[in-house]
């Protein structure tokens, strides 16, 4: 099997005509209608990036232009308590480099302020502002939204039945925030 980029799709599994299990021509289908493997992780990315971009569309429309996906991890990485810039690194899979040119960003569009720890007076925390939280909040509504109206496009069984698919294949401590690390941006 080779790797090939058509005008259609991106990184298409074809067939190079070696036999084995699963071989078949481009103008054949596969032995199963279940569809290509390759095809899993693009179409759940596509839904992934179909649902961030309507939420960041949304946002901007309600007072949050500047905001990324990349903030929005961090935000979460920030929590409502607060937290040090390398806590932030860790939590999303970064360099501290990394996370401190994204709390920086973060305070310079007034999503986060950097504060003397309580605990510890050598330390700074990581806080989120009012904007911050309104962000957050705001990004939670828009989900709940986005959410409904996958319910009422594929019907709310299927829809449920869906994340329980997840659920179910996906291991529970997956939930990481570090997709912007994976992704290639902090």
């Amino acid at each position: 099997m080779d790797n090939m980029v058509d005008g259609n799709k991106v990184n298409q599994v074809v067939d190079t005509g070696k036999p084995g299990k699963g071989a078949h021509t481009a103008d054949e289908p596969p032995e199963s209608d279940d569809g290509h493997g390759f095809e899993l992780p693009l179409l759940l990315f596509a839904g992934f990036r179909t649902l961030i971009d309507r939420l960041h569309a949304e946002l901007a429309r309600q007072g949050h232009p500047d905001a990324r996906p990349a903030h929005g991890f961090a935000m979460q990485a920030i929590g409502v308590r607060g937290t040090s810039a390398s806590d932030v690194g860790r939590r999303l899979g970064v360099s501290k480099q990394a996370a401190g040119k994204t709390v920086d960003r973060l305070i310079t569009l007034g999503y986060a302020e950097r504060t003397d720890d309580p605990a510890d007076a050598r330390r700074k925390l990581v806080r989120l502002t009012p904007h911050g939280i309104d962000a957050l909040t705001r990004s939670a509504a828009i989900f709940d939204e986005l959410h409904a109206q996958w319910a009422k496009q594929l019907g709310a069984g299927r829809l449920r039945a869906m994340e329980d698919d997840l659920r179910t294949v996906v291991p529970p401590d997956v939930f990481r925030l570090d997709a912007a690390a994976l992704l290639g941006g902090s």
